[in-house]
């Protein structure tokens, strides 16, 4: 009979390397003590990753050009954690500008919309991911291109983008599927007057 560990690791195994998961996806194999136990043994063995306060991770080993473990990314532990929790997310703040690519600056934290409680979560070197409890209004575009496109115009603001962002943006806008009208109804009036620009140019 196997194990809740050996259950935990044929499961993952089967999944591949480089997952961020939280207990709550093993549930069915015991109690909620019996798995948190075992996935702390597995840690103890280094064979998952405590990434943050209930997100673990079975690692991704480069051996080739001997890189050792590669990590997740900020957003795929956020996802990791938004799944556990049953919540939806959306960058935001100065973090979702960076994703959209229209500032290079990269934010110590970062910072995410979500349906679930504000908090703070602890990742590495000091770094935190910051969820901000926001309203339905911004979880109901139909794409979430728009969606990061509107959320991150809001945080430059009508008045702070530069010309060097309006050419980028246009660049992006352009090179991604058009945003759909129903997504445009949402949007500030200056956002949407925005991007039907750049379609009429």
């Amino acid at each position: 009979m196997q194990s809740i560990d050996d259950k935990i690791i044929s499961s993952l195994s089967k999944g591949g390397r480089g997952v961020a998961f939280s207990a709550a996806r093993f549930a069915h194999y015991g109690n909620a003590d019996a798995v948190r136990k075992a996935i702390v043994r597995l840690c103890n063995k280094n064979t998952v990753i405590r990434l943050a306060r209930g997100i673990y991770y079975y690692p991704k080993i480069e051996r080739k050009l001997g890189l050792g473990i590669i990590y997740p990314t900020v957003d795929e532990i956020a996802a990791a954690i938004a799944n556990r929790d049953r919540v939806k997310i959306v960058p935001a703040g100065a973090y979702a500008v960076n994703k959209l690519g229209l500032s290079t600056q990269v934010p110590m934290n970062a910072v995410f919309l979500t349906t679930g409680e504000g908090r703070d979560v602890k990742i590495d070197n000091g770094r935190k991911i910051i969820f901000k409890q926001a309203g339905q209004k911004n979880f109901v575009f139909e794409s979430s291109f728009a969606q990061l496109v509107c959320i991150a115009l809001k945080e430059i603001g009508k008045d702070n983008l530069t010309q060097q962002q309006t050419d980028t943006l246009k660049q992006i806008i352009n090179e991604q599927p058009r945003i759909s009208e129903m997504d445009l109804k949402i949007m500030p009036e200056w956002i949407k007057k925005l991007i039907k620009g750049f379609y009429n140019e």
